[in-house]
């Protein structure tokens, strides 16, 4: 057995998981018999561990893998890799920014234009034989000229303002640091930058400084006018909060591309045409899949032939 072991934790597209049979010693975790025995037996063996953004690495598995030096996101986020923990043991990380940064973009745009003008909704009503019986579709709220807040202007949030700009959008944001080559104007919380919009999208990068960060206090700073787009994590939002206020109508309403315990949404929303629901799409797309499975592999590839990474995980993240 091979001394240099790739582990790939989980089921990844087909396209990485051929590139890492072909060129590196890789066991699938997920397919052996019984993970456990051959943890017990070969952990030491393992040098790097390829994972989606979803599923990470486990403090368990870590501890099993004593050799470990190297972790590869499949996906921008990592959250659910403990990267403190791992850096104190020389272990590096890392994801795959910016190859996604306009699916995700595009999307959130997208998804903001579908809840304002009601585009699902009116497509149900269709499908429902609403309009051939005669039924008027409630009107819906215009985008252009609208003031939308962006919570997080990191790469994905300064994507999606730039595509706002052309619907002559104001635009405000929230972040930890001031963007001095925007013209944007800052604002210092999560809730004054709700008072002020119409429309709030959560753009910012999941992890325990932004668990729960849209608070029911920020949603009822949105008010009965406001929409809120979600393309982060679930785990950003209030999700019990933000059902409820949906469901008292004390936000306009909401396109959630992300939920705190996926597959499973909150089946109060299931019925609320106020609401969009998305099955986590932002980056998937043809394309977008590609180009983050061949980083993923540049990643693991310099790693386990000179060491370092593509695109490591930034210190202090």
């Amino acid at each position: 057995m091979p001394s240099s072991t790739v582990l790939q934790v989980c089921p990844l597209l087909s396209s990485l998981e051929t590139a890492l049979a072909a060129h590196h010693h890789t066991v699938r975790l997920a397919e052996l018999p019984d993970p456990d025995a051959y943890l017990r037996e070969h952990g030491g063996e393992v040098v790097a561990a390829v994972t989606s953004a979803r599923i990470g690495v486990s403090n368990d598995l870590m501890d099993a893998l004593p050799a470990l030096r190297a972790i590869v996101h499949f996906g921008v986020g990592y959250e659910t890799t403990d990267v403190t923990r791992a850096r104190a043991r020389g272990i590096d990380v890392s994801n795959t920014p910016d190859v996604l940064t306009d699916c995700v973009a595009d999307l959130a745009v997208g998804a903001l234009i579908d809840v304002m003008r009601r585009l699902s909704a009116a497509d149900r009503f269709v499908r429902r034989g609403a309009w051939q019986e005669g039924a008027a579709f409630p009107l819906s709220a215009k985008v252009s000229g609208k003031r939308v807040g962006i919570l997080g202007l990191g790469r994905i949030g300064r994507a999606i303002a730039r595509r706002l700009e052309g619907f002559g959008t104001e635009l405000l944001y929230c972040s930890r640091t001031p963007a001095e080559d925007v013209s944007y104007r800052r604002v210092a919380s999560p809730a004054a930058l709700a008072a002020e919009c119409d429309v709030l999208v959560v753009a910012v990068s999941a992890g325990g400084t932004t668990q729960g960060l849209v608070s029911a206090e920020v949603l009822d700073a949105l008010g009965p006018a406001g929409y809120l787009v979600n393309v982060s994590r679930g785990s950003v939002i209030d999700e019990p909060a933000l059902v409820k206020a949906l469901a008292d109508g004390r936000i306009a309403g909401a396109a959630l591309d992300v939920f705190a315990d996926e597959p499973h949404v909150p089946e109060a929303l299931l019925d609320l045409d106020t609401v969009v629901l998305l099955p986590h799409i932002a980056s998937a797309t043809h394309e977008t899949r590609e180009a983050m499975g061949e980083l993923a592999f540049r990643n693991l590839h310099r790693f386990m032939t000179e060491g370092t990474l593509v695109t490591p995980v930034p210190a202090g993240r």
